[in-house]
């Protein structure tokens, strides 16, 4: 479905069979800001099976990139694609047949992965910061779920200097830096909040939150900070580390450790949505 046709922001809607209406989860996927799409068969396929094995419809939202969008447009973006939303509850009488006739609206989440869990971040701080929430009436969201958040910083972590170049993960330190450096605003460091969370921590109202860690990503004792800053300030947080497996493993890898950890990872994410 089209969200703005002047951006050529769009969405894929994915609709599992039941008799009961199911938690709405607005999905962003990966790739640095600079590469990816919703229509990417590996997401199509993860999505999918997320879809059915939680018991959730996904609306799955393709954002414009970097260089030529560099941020804040995705979270500009994902921001219309939730105002979008309101607009199909707000006229639902009309729209009858409509997938919105499947969704409880009542129990919305936020999610991706990567880039993607990024931009569930910042858009979620977004609409806390402005008014706890009160713009997106009628919907009620319900938590915030970061999938290996790509977040950075100017100062290295251990993860980041032990793993510059792992194997079996679909991001090293090199492609990380390339992509902050296309996807920032000209002249910002990696120590600006958008890329840095922990800088402005604590002026901000985070929905509860699920992050997904890998053990074998760089990004890995970066997302461990970013939880324990969360919990130091209060903050409801849970957080999973995935044993032996690499950044993106959920879309990208085939191996049978993989399809087991990503099993795991779906069982929790429908544990935290209370499905």
């Amino acid at each position: 479905m089209v969200i703005d046709s002047v951006t050529n922001t769009w969405a894929r809607f994915y609709v599992p069979t039941s008799q009961h209406k199911l938690p709405l989860l607005v999905y962003f996927h990966g790739g640095g800001f600079c590469v990816g799409s919703a229509a990417w068969s590996c997401y199509h396929d993860f999505l999918a099976r997320l879809s059915s094995k939680v018991g959730c419809v996904i609306m799955s939202v393709d954002y414009r990139l970097a260089p030529e969008n560099p941020l804040p447009a995705p979270y500009d973006d994902g921001l219309k694609a939730l105002m979008w939303v309101k607009q199909q509850v707000l006229h639902q009488q009309q729209n009858s047949e409509w997938w919105s006739t499947k969704c409880n609206f009542s129990s919305v989440f936020l999610a991706g992965d990567s880039a993607g869990a990024n931009i569930a971040y910042n858009v979620a701080t977004r609409i806390s910061a402005c008014d706890d929430g009160a713009a997106l009436r009628p919907l009620n969201l319900k938590g915030l779920i970061l999938i290996q958040p790509f977040f950075g910083g100017e100062v290295r972590t251990r993860s980041e200097k032990c793993m510059a170049q792992p194997k079996g993960s679909a991001l090293n330190m090199e492609a990380s830096d390339t992509y902050w450096r296309l996807a920032l605003p000209y002249g910002e460091n990696r120590d600006h909040p958008w890329c840095n969370p922990l800088v402005k921590l604590e002026d901000l109202k985070v929905l509860r939150t699920l992050v997904c860690i890998s053990e074998m990503d760089i990004l890995r004792d970066r997302n461990l900070e970013f939880c324990e800053a969360l919990m130091r300030a209060g903050k409801r947080v849970e957080y999973g580390v995935f044993g032996g497996v690499g950044h993106a493993f959920q879309i990208l890898s085939k191996s049978q450790l993989s399809k087991s950890r990503t099993k795991e990872m779906m069982a929790r994410v429908k544990s935290f949505m209370g499905v």
